[in-house]
């Protein structure tokens, strides 16, 4: 027992640094991928009109808050399941069929769905425009594999064409709007094809995850009539339905206002710059996606092996450094938000000093939110986790049908840093609660 302790001291030591490296490789694509995706929406923004602009960021808004609602409880749940089986030293035969069955039928309801509510669709959502309705429904087919790909290739920790994957998607998106900006071509319809492309394009690091050394072997499915590396299609499907309702609320936070603004403001274009002012939280919840997903790997193998100290010195840097993020944000906004807006979307629009504070402040809940519910999700919490997200939500959509501001934007910016306050300490609670109990975490097949 004696040799033991160092030996899993050791293990732990090195799994922390490949996580570390993990984290720092993936951070720098994911924080060049922000900067793009920032600079596809400045470049829209100068190439449209306001209401053209307008149908962009609703496009963008609805897909994300579908793909995100559908697709990442399967990222997450390969993430994890996967990392938990290499933790416990299970190389191959890694839960492919379940997660796949559930994005298949994913993907196959939205469409289903897509098709019967077309009429809808097109015209209460998009004005009409035909071009927007297919750009939604091939982006929203074409990241199933995008997500099933990222999810693979977090649990198997190869963050560096991860991080390749989500460039080459935010790079292509931004081609075509800086293709329209410059003149070289014209109108919404381009500028929207970039989205439902960029997805499809960036399915070319597939081929160079598949081919490395091990890569086969680690992606073959269990041996046949045994489950799916200890994972049901039950107990796999209660994973994602608890994330979907994480993702569902999620979106709501950050899409749910926009679409409340359009449909009930006389301002045609406020929505646009009800979403331009929430960018400021997007941004940073683009780069803390690549700490989200070296995250939940790392603290699935961590808590697989019991190694509670180094999941509480993993989420206390974590929190640090957001809290110095979040700051640093913050003063900026107070004292070059209104300018900055100005530059970067143009217009004549003013957007309010305190309103753009709120939103940083807001950003701060929403990422230290997210840090915990990643510990939420790797000790086996998801159900917990889901029921928080969906109060805040709920509490957003409550406040915005009800607040007494006449100023909308403010209503909006207002009531986001309320419910990620309301969010973030519900789940510190959870992860309090959580980290006194066993960890519930898949069962291992015998090999």
């Amino acid at each position: 027992m004696a040799a033991a302790a160092p030996e899993q001291s050791r293990s732990a030591g090195a799994a922390t640094r490949a996580y570390g490296r993990g984290a720092r490789v993936l951070s720098v694509g994911i924080a060049v991928t922000g900067l793009v995706t920032f600079a596809f929406f400045s470049l829209a923004s100068h190439a449209l009109n306001e209401v053209d602009y307008k149908g962009i960021s609703l496009l963008w808004s609805v897909m994300f808050l579908i793909i995100s609602v559908i697709y990442r409880p399967v990222e997450q749940l390969l993430s994890r399941t996967i990392s938990v089986r290499r933790a416990q030293g299970i190389e191959g035969g890694h839960p492919l069929h379940v997660a796949l069955g559930i994005q298949l039928g994913f993907a196959a309801l939205f469409l289903v769905i897509a098709l019967l509510e077309r009429d809808r669709i097109q015209n209460q959502v998009f004005d009409g425009s035909a071009a927007l309705y297919w750009v939604l429904v091939v982006a929203v087919l074409a990241f199933a594999a995008s997500y099933f790909a990222r999810g693979w290739l977090a649990g198997h920790q190869r963050f560096g064409l991860y991080g390749g994957l989500v460039l080459i998607e935010s790079c292509s998106r931004c081609l075509f709007a800086l293709l329209a900006a410059i003149g070289i071509a014209h109108g919404q319809s381009f500028v929207a094809l970039g989205i439902a492309a960029a997805p499809v394009v960036s399915l070319i690091v597939v081929p160079l995850a598949i081919l490395r050394p091990g890569a086969r072997a680690a992606a073959e499915p269990a041996a046949e009539g045994r489950q799916d590396g200890g994972l049901t299609m039950r107990g796999g499907a209660q994973f994602a339905g608890a994330v979907l309702v994480v993702m569902a609320a999620e979106q709501a936070l950050l899409n749910g206002p926009i679409v409340i603004v359009d449909a009930t403001s006389t301002n045609a274009a406020l929505a646009g710059f009800a979403f331009n002012a929430l960018l400021i939280t997007r941004a940073p919840l683009q780069l803390f996606q690549s700490i989200q997903t070296t995250l939940l790997p790392h603290l699935s193998s961590l808590t697989t092996t019991d190694d509670e100290a180094a999941v509480k010195h993993a989420l206390k840097v974590i929190v640090t450094a957001i809290a110095g993020f979040a700051g640093i944000v913050i003063v900026a906004l107070a004292l070059l938000g209104p300018w900055a807006m100005g530059i970067l979307f143009g217009g004549d629009f003013h957007y309010g000093r305190w309103g753009l504070v709120l939103v940083g402040i807001g950003m701060g809940l929403h990422l230290t939110a997210g840090t915990l519910n990643q510990a939420a999700l790797a000790r086996g919490r998801a159900a917990a986790a889901a029921g928080a997200w969906l109060g805040a939500a709920a509490l957003f959509m409550g406040w915005l049908a009800i607040s007494p501001l006449t100023d909308e934007l403010l209503a909006v910016e207002a009531g986001y840093a309320l419910s990620t306050a309301v969010l973030a300490a519900a789940l510190f609670v959870i992860e309090r609660r959580a980290a006194r109990r066993p960890t519930a975490t898949p069962e291992p097949q015998p090999r």
